[in-house]
Order: structure tokens, then C-alpha cells, then sequence
């Protein structure tokens, strides 16, 4: 079993008890950092969000069977007052509770239990270490949440309008996220200290590190099953950790960006004083 399913057994087993990131990647035996990348990767939700929601569907369900006491349902789903409990309710299902205890679930759409597809896409070539940095990439930023990647496309469109003429490389780079999914995205190239860049470009400065550096050779559409695979799959049974901070996709001439074919590096930064022993 790898280590999104043992979380999602996890949740699953102890969501109606105090529950926090925390307590469920000591469970699985991985950094929050770590838990919070692979999951995300493996079911397209942030681990909190989808922890929420498994807490406040169960409290839906009881409300529209005619649990009398919103309080007690409120307390139950781990929230200390029923306005807390009010706000959660609303902004995840737009109804209120009271609502939905004299309507039902009509109109609800319930989080159910996730249950996980399988495909894990392992690297051709194996991944290695690789030490790089000092970097900066400058380029266009923007935030995402796991129901928004699909506008990252788009963002590329912007760069290369904004600098038509082709950089033998450039990076994708995710950085800057919480714990509900949120993260910003820049799309954007090399360049050196002091050069100027267009005026609206976010400009990102990267320490020297060391990376576990992975060729994702299929199409770009494909490319969470890489990534699920490395998190899910080779970090766990590498003794390496995962560190928190940026990681990013470099992609060169090799990649066709008419195409989307051509693979794509994908950095995965390491936190070397932080190793663990291989999984048996």
C-alpha cells in the first residue's frame, strides 16, 4: 500500500476524532511537506481540504436525517462554535446548516471517500542527485488551487507573448504553498542579476541545493503520473526527504511546446540532513 492510500485509511479510520496534518503524516512516516506534495499529486485535493470536507459531509448527512442539536454536530466535525461550524458549511456546500437540516442533501455535493486509481508512471531512466543553484528565473506568477491548474497552459501563452524570442530553457517552478492546496506557479526563463525584465514579471531567487532530478519522457498531459510515482513511489523507498521548497519543471530544446511531446525535467528538492532508511 503507498503512503496516499495509508493516509486516505487514515483520514478515513479517525476523521471523527481530532485529527491535523501533523498527527496523519507521523502515521504514514513521511514530513508534512512531503505528505502534503504526494497526496495532492496522487487525488488532485490538498489533504486539508479534503479532510474538511469528509468532516463536514458527515455533518450534512446528519443534519438532513433531523439532528436536533447544530452545536452538537458543529463540535463533532471539530469546530468550537456554531458560527465557525456556519462559515465552513456555507462556503463548502453554499447552503447553510439549517438549511440543509430541513431540505436534505438535495442540491449537496457530498466529499465522499476517495477511492484511488492505481496508475503510478515509473521513470525510464532512473532518477539522480543532482546539486544545482544558485538560480534566478524571472517570468509571470500566478496562484493556483488544485481546482484551477488547468489555466497553467494559458500562463505559458502569456510568457511567450510577453518574450517571443525562444529561451533555450526555461522552468516552471511551484512555490510559495499551504496546506489547502494553494500554490503559486511561475512560468518563466534564466536570467542574471541586474538584467531588466518586462515591467509585471515576478522575479524568483533560488539557493544552491540538491535536487533528485526525474525524466518524465510522455506527453506533458501525462505528467502527474510521473510525478505521483515519484512521490508516492521512489522518494518513500529512497531514504531521501522531501524539503520544503520550490520545485520545478526544466524544460530545453528537447521539449515541443506545439506538440506537448519531447519530455520534461522535473527537480524535486531534497533535504539532505533529513534522510531516512530505505523502506524495506
Amino acid at each position: 500500500m503507498g503512503a496516499t492510500a495509508r493516509a486516505l485509511w487514515y483520514i478515513e479510520s479517525h476523521y471523527a476524532t481530532p485529527l491535523a496534518l501533523a498527527d496523519i503524516a507521523h502515521a504514514v512516516g513521511l514530513s508534512p511537506f512531503h505528505l502534503s506534495r504526494l497526496f495532492q499529486a496522487g487525488t488532485g485535493t490538498s489533504i486539508v481540504r479534503y479532510l474538511r470536507g469528509r468532516r463536514l459531509s458527515e455533518a450534512a448527512r446528519q443534519l438532513a436525517q433531523g439532528a436536533g442539536d447544530i452545536l452538537a454536530v458543529a463540535l463533532a466535525a471539530g469546530y468550537a462554535s456554531h458560527g465557525s461550524f456556519t462559515r465552513a458549511f456555507a462556503e463548502q456546500f453554499g447552503q447553510t446548516p439549517e438549511r440543509v437540516r430541513a431540505c436534505g442533501l438535495d442540491g449537496i455535493a457530498l466529499v465522499d471517500a476517495i477511492k484511488l486509481d492505481d496508475t503510478a508512471l515509473p521513470c525510464a531512466v532512473p532518477p539522480r542527485v543532482m546539486r544545482a543553484g544558485p538560480l534566478r528565473v524571472a517570468g509571470i506568477n500566478a496562484r493556483y488551487s488544485t481546482a484551477t491548474v488547468a489555466g497553467i497552459p494559458a500562463q505559458w501563452q502569456r510568457l511567450a507573448l510577453a518574450h517571443p524570442v525562444p529561451s533555450a530553457v526555461s522552468f516552471g517552478i511551484c512555490h510559495n504553498g499551504d496546506a489547502d492546496g494553494h500554490f503559486d506557479y511561475l512560468a518563466g526563463i534564466p536570467c542574471q542579476p541586474g538584467h531588466p525584465t518586462p515591467q509585471g514579471w515576478h522575479t524568483l531567487d533560488i539557493a544552491p541545493r540538491d535536487y533528485l532530478v526525474a525524466w518524465h519522457a510522455g506527453h506533458i498531459s501525462t505528467i502527474r503520473a510521473t510525478w505521483r510515482w515519484l512521490l508516492d513511489v521512489h522518494l518513500p523507498a529512497s531514504g531521501l526527504q522531501l524539503a520544503d521548497a520550490p520545485d520545478l519543471e526544466r524544460y530545453d530544446a528537447r521539449f515541443n511546446d506545439r506538440t506537448g511531446h519531447g519530455g520534461v525535467e522535473i527537480w524535486l528538492p531534497l533535504d539532505t540532513l533529513k534522510e531516512r532508511p530505505p523502506c524495506a
